[in-house]
């Protein structure tokens, strides 16, 4: 019998897992996407990406994240005879003021962490449904949950703050900033691999769906694009980025729109699916003739090349920028466009290598570099570290 640790990942629409060996070799990673619509699919590959067999499922097999949980867990008992899950860990977008690190869950935590629903209410209420359905499947297995905002927590006073009222910062109404736990493997990586650029100031950028841009000094976070919500900084799949209050404003003042409609038009309109009318998907837009889309990769392609400069400023230099997230790994288009005119921050890049993808596509003085993140292995790291305790 094989002992695992298994994380997931759940969000409002999709399910990311990992199995993990008690050594933390990989095992598999799992995908399960539009979950709740009829097209909902699931994919499971192994350690060397190897397509692992996964049979025909009725459509309503992946109908809620508890469902399409318990489907992947068959298909992970088919391809893992006798595997026994010795621990559970899990995403949790927002840990708030007091949760800076991972730690093991209890009802009086579950129900802490769903106060904090109001701040991300995008992906709160799925995470928790995650940690929720993974109790179910494992009674009595430890469950382990890890935090985006952790990463963050040691920001400066001004980093970390917004010019209202000292009462509402008291409160909780703070600069967090999220995508924690990638910031957190990309700087293990450096780490390993690159202690001369680790211990330097660098820049990096996780675009995907979800974008950011976070500033390291010495592998510690100092700055972050994303704020008191996922809302922040840099324009996204569907959510808005950064907006000027004023406009909330507008919105409930002269268009009568409610609290809902406003988060629905931010979280799930807006973004390059709201400026295209095309698509939320980078690949859709860059092979799109729409103008609309072309506008759509130029505001966010101008965006992360102005809070790069905002990122360079906080850390008083720059001596790395490292792309990651799904645009970031794989848009060699992306990484030129907010490369291109940045010589003056001493950034050039070697167009061959760029679109080859390769580790380091850097020239300049500034060292660029491509580095794929694993959320999945950050949070088996902490699930074993919280099993050793």
């Amino acid at each position: 019998m094989s002992r695992a640790i298994l994380t997931l990942n759940s969000g409002s629409s999709s399910l990311k897992l990992g199995l993990f060996t008690e050594g933390l070799q990989t095992l598999a990673i799992g995908h399960v996407d539009r979950i709740g619509r009829r097209e909902a699919a699931m994919k499971i590959a192994d350690a060397e990406g190897r397509a692992l067999p996964v049979p025909e499922h009725a459509p309503n097999d992946f109908a809620t994240n508890a469902q399409a949980l318990k489907t992947a867990l068959e298909v992970f008992e088919a391809d893992f005879p006798g595997l026994e899950v010795i621990a559970v860990g899990h995403r949790i977008v927002h840990g708030g003021i007091e949760h800076a690190a991972p730690e093991l869950v209890t009802e009086a935590l579950m129900k802490d962490l769903a106060r904090l629903a109001p701040f991300a209410p995008l992906h709160q209420p799925h995470n928790l449904a995650g940690v929720r359905a993974a109790i179910e499947a494992f009674p009595g297995t430890p469950q382990i949950v890890c935090y985006d905002t952790a990463f963050h927590r040691g920001h400066p006073f001004v980093a970390d703050t917004y010019a209202l009222p000292r009462a509402y910062y008291e409160e909780g109404v703070r600069r967090y900033g999220f995508h924690g736990l990638s910031y957190d493997y990309i700087h293990g990586e450096l780490a390993r691999t690159e202690p001369e650029l680790h211990a330097g100031r660098v820049v990096v950028a996780h675009l995907g769906s979800g974008a950011s841009m976070c500033a390291l000094m010495d592998g510690r976070s100092v700055a972050s694009t994303l704020g008191f919500s996922a809302l922040d900084g840099l324009p996204m799949g569907t959510r808005s980025g950064e907006l000027d209050p004023g406009v909330v404003l507008y919105l409930m003042d002269q268009k009568g729109m409610g609290a809902q409609e406003i988060s629905d038009l931010l979280y799930k309109q807006s973004g390059l699916l709201g400026m295209s009318g095309v698509s939320n998907d980078m690949r859709t837009l860059e092979g799109s003739d729409d103008p609309h889309a072309k506008e759509a990769i130029d505001y966010f392609c101008f965006r992360i090349k102005r809070e790069l400069g905002a990122m360079a400023a906080a850390l008083g230099g720059l001596d790395g920028v490292v792309f990651c997230g799904g645009i970031g790994e794989n848009s060699s288009a992306t990484r030129a466009r907010v490369c291109a005119g940045m010589e003056w921050l001493g950034i050039e890049i070697d167009p061959e290598a760029n679109a080859a993808h390769a580790r380091t596509i850097s020239t300049g003085k500034v060292r660029v570099m491509v580095i794929p993140t694993n959320e999945e292995i950050v949070i088996a790291r902490a699930a074993k570290a919280v099993l050793a305790q």
